[in-house]
């Protein structure tokens, strides 16, 4: 069992709604309409940005040389994440520059400075807590997805699906679980974890939000 694992239980229904979200099933069955998958990527890279600031912070707030390793093994990993983004929104004819413009939506703003902020107020599980969801639960809805790319060379979200079920982000949600059991040091005490499950409730109920947000939108925005 992994402290991972026993945030995951916690809120139960919480993250079954975040993983299994319509989002997801539309996406894997690659029934989403393109516009709707266009509306989020263009802020899931905005929401990159924000979290690699926020990767970044894990550095500064190290104690040790291993942790500030760790903290730029994971800023690494978004950066790289990052490429899938800006390749698919350069096929749609939309620069870099003009990426970077796009307005912040709302569910946007309120995930990535909620994350940023528990980041400040917090201590370095705290912010890796608020990361959590994102980066683990990325790596499983990858990899719950990946049967649905067998005998569909046409599937239209393939590079998507194929690039968080493949080796690199999982070996990064991996890496991830195992530094939140470093951090505790095996040990949390009930007062800790009961805190430290409401932070990471509220993330995943703002990745959940990022995932409506995109359907809400219907693609109507380019």
């Amino acid at each position: 069992m992994t402290l991972f694992t026993d945030l995951k239980a916690a809120i139960g229904p919480e993250w079954q709604a975040y993983t299994e979200h319509e989002y997801v099933r539309q996406l894997g069955e690659g029934t989403l309409p393109l516009a709707v998958f266009q509306d989020y990527l263009k802020q899931d890279y905005l929401f990159l940005v924000q979290f690699a600031r926020a990767n970044a912070l894990a550095a500064y707030k190290s104690r040790t040389l291993a942790d500030i390793t760790d903290a730029s093994g994971a800023l690494g990993a978004i950066l790289h994440e990052t490429e899938l983004h800006r390749r698919l929104t350069e096929r749609w004819g939309i620069s870099e520059p003009e990426l970077a413009r796009v307005p912040e939506k709302q569910a946007t703003v309120a995930y990535t400075r909620y994350v940023l902020d528990t980041g400040m107020s917090g201590d370095l599980l705290d912010l890796h807590i608020a990361l959590s969801p994102c980066t683990i639960g990325y790596a499983e809805i990858g990899t719950a997805l990946a049967p649905q790319l067998q005998n569909r060379a046409d599937h239209p979200y393939a590079e998507w699906i194929s690039e968080y079920s493949g080796p690199g982000f999982q070996s990064a949600a991996q890496a991830a679980i195992a530094r939140l059991d470093s951090l505790t040091g095996g040990a949390v005490t009930p007062q800790r974890f009961d805190a430290l499950v409401e932070v990471f409730r509220a993330a995943t109920r703002l990745e959940s939000d990022f995932w409506q947000q995109a359907l809400d939108a219907g693609g109507a925005e380019r």
